[in-house]
C-alpha cells in the first residue's frame, strides 16, 4: 500500500489520490484541503469526495443515504462517536470502486451533490487579541 503521511498523522492512499485526481481531470474549482485524517476535493467550498486510508469518503444527499449504503463496500463514515454517523457522508471500501467506472460512479455522485449546494466563502482570519 503506497501512502502518505501529512504532519505526522493524516495517512491516506496515495494511489488512491491519484485516481480521484486522474477521475476529476480538469475540472474547474476543485480544491484539496487535508481532512478527516486524509485528503479531500471540495467543490466550491463543500467537500465533494476524499481518500481516508484506503477507503473513499463521499458526501451525497443525505435522502439517498439508505439507498446507498446498500451498494458495494460503501458504509457509514461516522466521526461523531456517541451521536451516530450523520446522513450524507459515506466511506466506500476499495471493493465498491475498484473500477474505473464505479470510481466514476462515485466520484460523480460526490462532485454532484457538493455542486449542489451554496458556494462558501472563504474564511476570514480571527483578529489576534
Amino acid at each position: 500500500m503506497s501512502s502518505q503521511t501529512l504532519a505526522g498523522r493524516m495517512t491516506y492512499s496515495e494511489a488512491q489520490a491519484a485516481r480521484v485526481r486522474k477521475e476529476l481531470g480538469v475540472r474547474s474549482g476543485i480544491v484539496e484541503k487535508q481532512m478527516f485524517g486524509g485528503i479531500a476535493f471540495l467543490v466550491g467550498g463543500n467537500m465533494a469526495v476524499g481518500v481516508h486510508g484506503e477507503d473513499l469518503v463521499v458526501r451525497v444527499n443525505p435522502g439517498q443515504t439508505d439507498t446507498l449504503l446498500r451498494e458495494p463496500g460503501a458504509k457509514p463514515f461516522d466521526l461523531s462517536g456517541s451521536r451516530g454517523p450523520p446522513a450524507g457522508w459515506l466511506l466506500v471500501a476499495p471493493s465498491g470502486y475498484r473500477t474505473d467506472a464505479a470510481l466514476r460512479t462515485w466520484v460523480g455522485r460526490g462532485t454532484a451533490y457538493a455542486s449542489s449546494l451554496p458556494k462558501k466563502g472563504a474564511k476570514k482570519a480571527k483578529a489576534k487579541r
